[in-house]
């Protein structure tokens, strides 16, 4: 979930899931408002290899314009007016101008093998936000009453810093954080020029706009703003 932070589902929980609705007839339906287009060109159903019955998708498809949609097997979709009997419309729905800009960035992105650059720029920073979170976690100050865990989780472009000691794999998880150190944290980047989303509760984004020196920079104020707080 974006606003609880970022972790994952196993690959076990998600087939689970895959199979009880098989064998009740129930429709899974994966929510890629996210995932789809960022995390690979199939969204995160590709990297688990789970299909669903029904995907919902939006944000990249309308290359920053609002837009929203949902797709699926045919013969779901073919239930939708006017081919079927299920009653489905909306104001904006099928927007020309939105759908030419979400084409035109797929295919950008598919021209320079977004994905694949994105998932170096993710790995790039994840060595490097490592190396800072570790050495945090070796210098402990003020007698050693001061330190600093914190869990990193990275899938694909996405990212997100728990100011919690791990594993993280759920909300009880996360809201263990230490939402004071990660204010201060929050502000000791900002001040240094770099501005992660303000809540401990969001997941942070790397974008094709981004560069491994924009990367680099990032790293090392997050290694000074850690070295502040201690």
């Amino acid at each position: 979930p974006a606003n609880a932070g970022l972790y994952f589902p196993t690959h076990h929980f998600l087939q689970r899931l895959r199979d009880e609705c098989t064998s009740n007839g129930a429709l899974l339906i994966f929510d890629e408002v996210i995932t789809g287009f960022r995390v690979a060109r199939g969204g995160a159903q590709e990297i688990y290899g789970v299909r669903p019955d029904l995907t919902a998708l939006g944000k990249i498809i309308g290359g920053g314009l609002p837009v929203g949609a949902f797709g699926g097997r045919a013969e779901i979709m073919d239930l939708l007016s006017p081919d079927g009997p299920v009653y489905q419309a909306g104001t904006l729905s099928g927007n020309p101008l939105a759908l030419a800009a979400g084409l035109a960035q797929l295919r950008e992105l598919e021209r320079i093998n977004g994905w694949k650059l994105l998932e170096e720029l993710g790995a790039q920073f994840e060595k490097l936000a490592r190396e800072a979170i570790e050495f945090a976690a070796a210098n402990p100050s003020h007698g050693g009453h001061v330190k600093i865990d914190i869990t990193f989780h990275r899938f694909g472009s996405m990212f997100c810093m728990f100011f919690a000691s791990g594993p993280i794999i759920d909300l009880a998880g996360a809201q263990r954080s230490n939402l004071k150190m990660f204010s201060r944290f929050f502000h000791a980047c900002l001040k240094r020029g770099v501005y992660f989303a303000p809540s401990q509760f969001e997941t942070g984004f790397i974008s094709t706009a981004h560069t491994p020196a924009d990367i680099e920079r990032t790293a090392a104020v997050m290694h000074e703003a850690l070295a502040e707080l201690l």
